[in-house]
């Protein structure tokens, strides 16, 4: 048996420069955590050359061919497995419309579980890219390339997205002590409503396609991203708020489908409760929203969103990794 560990994530700012209508034309730079929440892949031999996938559903069939999850599917079919094999996944939180990478982390992970399951290793820059091909490539995800990388590595990042398709990641070196004070000011809350990542995603695409000002706004977000790993990397966390807000500002203007009249009503009160900055999470038009603020003022902001769960987390640093491997006892 083998289980994988993989966190999910939230960009800072720059997301949606990872687009490839986007970085084809003017680097993309997102800047990127990873978060102390997990989505665990199992992987075991199965006595018969069936193929058992637990996920929201039971799938049991007869061959890889025959799975209805696209990314197990594909997964399999890349490695070549066709049977013999069970597949189950756990998650911290719902993956469904959560805008924390979710989909991208459960590939990330099951690639490495499935590379280590054949006795095969594969850096986390391998993986990233494996998963970029299986759901950008494969499945024709209109989606970027940030939570794959993000997933696969870990940590609080800047990561560059190159028109030659190559991927720059630049850890951000800043002393324990901010990183500390960021992640204390930080206030995470689940809004209750899901979404299709990918419809918003596509609409997102053709608006940049068809007006040239909203790839001017892209451009301008962007460029926040080395910004603000400036500012952490020199000590200066609360910039975060600042920025977060401005950013949030401009990614409302891509389409009218990332926010709606709850979401906006709920980030307002979270500004007059103290808050200084925020953001949908993920794409947009559901998950979670994420706030800056400073600690004393954090129950305020719990008060004021009362009708939303609020979910506390820490930053993690390690990326997926294998938790537990114990090699097949049937063969």
């Amino acid at each position: 048996m083998i289980v994988t560990q993989t966190p999910l994530r939230f960009s800072l700012v720059g997301g949606g420069s990872d687009l490839p209508g986007f970085y084809r034309e003017h680097p993309g730079e997102v800047l990127t955590t990873s978060i102390a929440k997990y989505i665990y892949i199992t992987v075991n031999d199965r006595f018969d050359h069936t193929v058992r996938v637990s996920y929201s559903k039971t799938e049991e069939v007869d061959s890889s061919a025959d799975v209805e999850h696209p990314i197990v599917r594909a997964a399999l079919s890349k490695l070549g497995i066709r049977g013999g094999i069970e597949i189950t996944s756990i998650a911290d939180i719902p993956s469904r419309g959560s805008g924390l990478g979710s989909s991208s982390a459960f590939c990330v992970g099951l690639l490495h579980a499935l590379h280590a399951y054949q006795g095969r290793y594969r850096s986390k820059t391998e993986l990233a890219a494996e998963t970029c091909e299986i759901e950008i490539d494969l499945l024709r995800e209109p989606i970027g390339k940030q939570d794959q990388y993000a997933a696969a590595i870990g940590g609080l990042n800047l990561i560059r997205f190159n028109s030659d398709e190559s991927v720059e990641v630049e850890p951000v070196a800043a002393r324990p002590e901010v990183i500390k004070a960021l992640q204390g000011s930080m206030l995470m809350f689940h809004t209750g409503i899901s979404r299709s990542a990918s419809a918003i995603l596509q609409q997102q695409n053709e608006n940049m396609a068809s007006d040239r000002t909203k790839m001017d706004t892209l451009r301008r977000m962007a460029a926040m991203a080395p910004m603000l790993r400036k500012e952490i990397i020199n000590g200066n966390a609360r910039a975060v708020g600042e920025v977060l807000h401005e950013s949030w500002m401009l990614k409302k203007s891509l389409t009218r489908a990332i926010s709606n009249g709850d979401i906006d009503d709920a980030y307002d009160r979270a500004l007059k409760a103290g808050a200084q900055g925020g953001k949908l999470l993920g794409a947009g038009g559901g998950g979670f929203l994420v706030f800056y603020a400073d600690p004393e003022r954090h129950e305020d902001i719990k008060t004021a969103l009362g009708d939303m769960r609020h979910v506390p987390f820490a930053f993690e640093h390690l990326g997926t990794r294998i938790a537990f491997y114990q090699p097949s006892k049937l063969s």
